[in-house]
C-alpha cells in the first residue's frame, strides 16, 4: 500500500538523524495517514480512503466529500478520487434529470 494521501498527495520525505556528535544517518519522515470512512451524500454510501489528517481537515472545511470533489479539478486528483468524482457527477446529473 502506498504511503500517499489520496487528497493532498503528501508522501514520505527524506532527511537526516543528527546525533549529539553530529553524525548524520538517513531517515524517512512518513505522513500522518489514517484510514477514514467519508460519507458521500450524493452516492448515498460511505467511501473508504487513506487520508492524511491535513487532508481530512481540507475535506471537512470544503463542506464534505461531495463539495470538495466538485470544486477540485480532476487533474489534481488521485486516480481513485478521479473515479469517485466521475461517479458523483453522474449521480448529480441523474438527480437533475
Amino acid at each position: 500500500m502506498a504511503r500517499r494521501c489520496m487528497v493532498t498527495g503528501k508522501g514520505p520525505m527524506v532527511g537526516n538523524n543528527v546525533s549529539h556528535a553530529n553524525n548524520k544517518t538517513k531517515r524517512r519522515f512518513l505522513p500522518n495517514l489514517q484510514d477514514a470512512t467519508l460519507l458521500s451524500d450524493v452516492l448515498g454510501r460511505s467511501v473508504r480512503v487513506r487520508i492524511s489528517t491535513n487532508g481530512l481537515k481540507t475535506v471537512e472545511h470544503a463542506g464534505g466529500l461531495d463539495a470538495w470533489l466538485a470544486k477540485t479539478p480532476a487533474a489534481r486528483l488521485d486516480k481513485d478520487m478521479r473515479r469517485l468524482k466521475e461517479q458523483v457527477e453522474t449521480a448529480l446529473e441523474k438527480r437533475a434529470a
